[in-house]
């Protein structure tokens, strides 16, 4: 195989971007290796469908280890496995996350990474159907739409909150982050719009660009301290190499690619030692600091009807069909509020999605009825987790703990959000449509008997973040520029080198990031003193 100037190891959300951003330069030659497959199957076109890709070939399907603050429950990690990555699997909510979350990125030691030197990039990539503003973008490969078809009941969703006394907010990602609206989507006429629609498929024409799927990296291979290339499995299981001669990037994931780093030797020598790898690296940080977003729901029967239950019955099926409108148009997590849980606190902690539907277990448990979410999830959490490997075979899925409520803070967050969705959920015009409480139920009152609940029943929003964070301290395992510390030729691109996760859905931080990426190794931003 001859050489490419640039590996990227993953077509996920950061891949696409890099693909297609390293591609514009027509003499270097792009690879891309992503181990699933196309992205073509209707549960990725279709919004409402997403969850139905749970467990399914389009699916990592990791699960972490006995959560010890958890009742010693494994909570489930869906990871998209197709073009796109987690772009192609996700509920399609656009938000950036707020301002302070990216200077605390530039201040805990890393330049060039606030506010101001990103808002552009959010800009450049964004194709805003309100059109372009101050704060917004127009013209960008992202489609940002407004929900064609939202349900009744996420209006009175909204209705409600506004009036127990959350301010009304119609841009989550203009002036103020807090407050309650409709949530923006990745969606064009009314189809899922992933990072592969928006950068890899107008990238593909390029022959420079070249795309593998069914190709499972095992490991980066090092000549010396420099990292010459990437070995990896393509679809028939043969083991091939792919060397370049500029780059290798990991563009694999805020799992996968600790994993990788690990598999090459570089990690904590006395973990590796332990699995029979050789450590070339001695670099402590790699795999820790893992975030995610908790959540816990609650959940109530509809008495007017109006759910998502009805989203794949003929008629439905047919709008869809015929105008790309009507339930399956539904990203379900339809609503969004950011509040405080506690009103001392400088800033929102609580990130409410409304669902209007059922949604329990990731959606794999079923109810026979029409029923409403309201699940608060923590978007400033304080517990930290790790990834490690389970042992030295590249196909063996890492051991992955992110201590979810290890922090007693964090418990009584969810426990502030439980007792405000109750609050929203009896409160007009919501109120009409609650019938019976399912969950957690009635019977559960007390702080203490909601936290037990919170404990029992905490899932994560697959939003995990931080293992190969940036810094400027000895546990940072890249620098700004996100090259791996002692090795040249090597950088991690995606969202595991936020030292902290921002508050809210991640992908559109995670494009960003990957763009930002591509300007540095084009050179076309000097690196930040």
């Amino acid at each position: 195989m001859a050489p490419y100037d640039y590996v990227i190891v993953g077509a996920g959300s950061a891949g696409c971007v890099l693909a297609n951003r390293l591609s514009e330069d027509p003499d270097a030659r792009v690879l891309v290796l992503e181990a699933g497959g196309r992205d073509r199957h209707p549960n990725i076109k279709i919004p409402a469908a997403f969850a139905k890709q749970f467990r399914t070939r389009l699916d990592w399907d990791f699960n972490t280890e006995p959560e010890p603050h958890c009742f010693g429950r494994s909570i489930y990690v869906p990871r998209g496995k197709s073009l796109g990555g987690s772009s192609s699997m996700n509920a399609m909510v656009y938000m950036r996350g707020r301002p302070q979350d990216y200077d605390a990125w530039r201040d805990a030691g890393c330049p060039g990474w606030g506010w101001d030197d990103l808002l552009p990039l959010f800009m450049r990539g964004e194709n805003n159907a309100r059109g372009a503003s101050e704060l917004r973008g127009a013209g960008g490969p992202l489609q940002v739409s407004d929900q064609r078809s939202p349900r009744p009941l996420s209006r009175r969703f909204v209705a409600a909150a506004e009036r127990h006394g959350i301010p009304a907010n119609k841009d989550f990602n203009g002036g103020t982050q807090e407050g309650v609206g409709l949530a923006q989507v990745y969606q064009r006429n009314g189809r899922r719009w992933s990072n592969a629609d928006a950068y890899l498929r107008p990238a593909a024409k390029r022959s420079n660009l070249t795309v593998e799927t069914g190709a499972q990296a095992t490991r980066v291979e090092l000549t010396g301290e420099r990292a010459s290339g990437v070995c990896y499995r393509d679809d028939r299981g043969r083991e091939q190499i792919a060397r370049a001669e500029r780059e290798v990037i990991l563009a694999a994931g805020a799992i996968a690619s600790p994993q990788l780093l690990m598999l090459s030797g570089i990690g904590r020598a006395e973990h590796l030692r332990a699995v029979g790898i050789d450590v070339v690296v001695d670099a402590s940080g790699v795999g820790r600091n893992l975030q995610d977003h908790p959540y816990v729901v609650v959940v109530y029967e509809s008495t007017v009807g109006g759910s998502l239950a009805d989203a794949e019955r003929p008629r439905s099926l047919l709008e869809y069909v015929l105008r790309r409108s009507g339930p399956l148009s539904s990203n379900i997590a339809e609503a969004c509020a950011f509040v405080r849980s506690d009103p001392t606190l400088e800033q929102a902690d609580l990130q409410f999605h409304f669902g209007p539907a059922y949604f329990v277990e990731n959606g794999f448990a079923d109810y026979n009825g029409h029923a409403l979410t309201i699940g608060p999830v923590l978007i400033s959490p304080r517990s930290r987790g790790w990834i490690e490997l389970a042992s030295a075979d590249p196909a063996a899925k890492p051991r992955i703990l992110t201590n979810t409520l290890a922090e007693p803070a964090d418990a009584a967050a969810l426990v502030a959000g439980v007792k405000l969705a109750r609050e929203i959920a009896a409160t007009e015009p919501l109120a009409e449509a609650c019938g019976r409480e399912l969950l957690p139920g009635p019977e559960l009152r007390t702080d203490p008997e909601l936290e037990d609940d919170a404990r029992r029943r905490v899932e994560l929003l697959y939003h995990p973040v931080g293992t190969c964070r940036m810094g400027s301290d000895d546990q940072a395992v890249l620098d700004s520029e996100l090259r791996v510390r002692g090795v040249e030729g090597l950088r991690v691109i995606d969202a595991s080198v936020m030292p902290q996760t921002v508050a809210g859905n991640t992908n559109a931080a995670t494009s960003v990031i990957a763009d930002r990426g591509a300007d540095l190794i084009l050179g076309l931003v000097a690196a930040a003193a």
